[in-house]
This record gives structure tokens, C-alpha cells and sequence, in this order.
């Protein structure tokens, strides 16, 4: 009887694409929502089926971890990966469901252009993962989602500093903060999820 000395190759690289597709495609209905802002019980139902897709495909990735004798990328930045990339999908739904918890009557310039960011950031990190086998072309998407995470800074810090300034009822001065906090931690979701693929790429080269 044969036996395998070395253990069949175990691929990451595939869940990882569907995960940032995954991500990416919450992302963008979450701008929908706050663009068109109507339908938000349906809308707000897709983006929970994908953040238990996003579970299923995190669920998968810890097991094909154990299962693998050698990983092709060092164990503690897959699972960092895959928890950044949780994490964002986990923090789009929350700023979905908080938008109906908090009764909003109409989403602020600001919140459209937090989840346009969140949106633009997304499918970069989604462009970024599909080239990981490779390792090839990655920096510019990444460098982007770098980008895009100061310029989120610069809107969330206005927005904060107008809430004070326009001398807003203090429960609407609460709720917009909340809302904007959850938004920017997306987006640093999303930052952190590009440093651990910059990581992986550079423990490779």
C-alpha cells in the first residue's frame, strides 16, 4: 500500500477571492441603500445573507487550515486575513442595520460618501485578492485602499465637526456619530485587511 509522504496541496487563494468578492459585493449594495434609501428591509436582508456567506467561507478557510500540512502563506496572516475580511463584512452590516435601529429619516452627504469609500475600498481589495496567486500587479490596488482610508478620515472628522457646529438636537449629534464610527471602522477593516495581504506578498518575494 502506498502511502502520501507529502500532503496534497490545499488552496487558500480561491476562498480568499470569493471572500473579497463577497465583501465587495456588500459593500456596494450598502451604498445603494444610502444612495436610494428605500426598500431598507430588503436591502438590509441581502447584506445579512452576505455576511453569513462571509462566515461560511471564514469557516472554511480555518478548516482547510488545519487540515494543511504546509500553508502556502504564514498561518498567522491567513487567519488575520480572513478575520479583517470578517470584520468588514461584519461592520457594513452593522452600519445597514443601524441606519433602521436609529429611525433615520435620510442618510447625511457624509454617510453617501463614507460608503462610496467603503464601496471604491472594497472592490480594491477584491481586485487585489484575485491577483494573490500570482503575486503580481497588487501594490496598485492596495495603495489605493490606503488612499482611500485617509480620504475616509478627512470626510468622518468633517462630519463629526458639523454635527457640533450646525448645533444639532443632542440624540441626532448621538446617533450620526455612532453611525459614522461604525462606517469608519469598515473602512479600517478594510486597511488592515490590505496590510496583511502586503504581508503575505512580501514574506513570498
Amino acid at each position: 500500500m502506498a502511502f502520501r509522504v507529502i500532503p496534497r496541496d490545499i488552496k487558500f487563494v480561491d476562498l480568499f477571492i470569493r471572500s473579497g468578492q463577497n465583501l465587495a459585493e456588500a459593500a456596494s449594495k450598502l451604498k445603494d441603500l444610502v444612495d436610494s434609501f428605500d426598500r431598507l428591509d430588503e436591502r438590509i436582508a441581502e447584506i445579512q445573507v452576505l455576511e453569513k456567506a462571509g462566515d461560511k467561507l471564514d469557516h472554511e478557510i480555518g478548516q482547510r487550515l488545519e487540515q494543511a500540512f504546509v500553508a502556502p502563506f504564514d498561518r498567522e496572516d491567513i487567519h488575520d486575513l480572513t478575520v479583517k475580511l470578517d470584520d468588514c463584512v461584519d461592520y457594513i452590516q452593522a452600519a445597514a442595520e443601524s441606519l433602521v435601529i436609529y429611525d433615520v429619516k435620510q442618510p447625511t452627504h457624509e454617510a453617501r460618501q463614507l460608503a462610496d469609500i467603503l464601496s471604491r475600498q472594497a472592490a480594491q481589495l477584491s481586485a487585489a485578492l484575485a491577483k494573490l496567486e500570482q503575486m503580481k500587479d497588487l501594490s496598485g490596488n492596495l495603495e489605493l485602499v490606503h488612499e482611500l482610508e485617509h480620504e475616509a478620515d478627512g470626510v468622518s472628522r468633517g462630519a463629526i465637526a458639523r454635527l457640533f457646529r450646525d448645533r444639532l438636537d443632542p440624540l441626532e449629534v448621538i446617533k450620526w456619530r455612532e453611525i459614522y464610527l461604525v462606517l469608519e471602522e469598515a473602512i479600517d477593516a478594510g486597511e488592515d485587511a490590505a496590510e496583511s495581504i502586503e504581508r503575505m506578498v512580501h514574506k513570498r518575494v
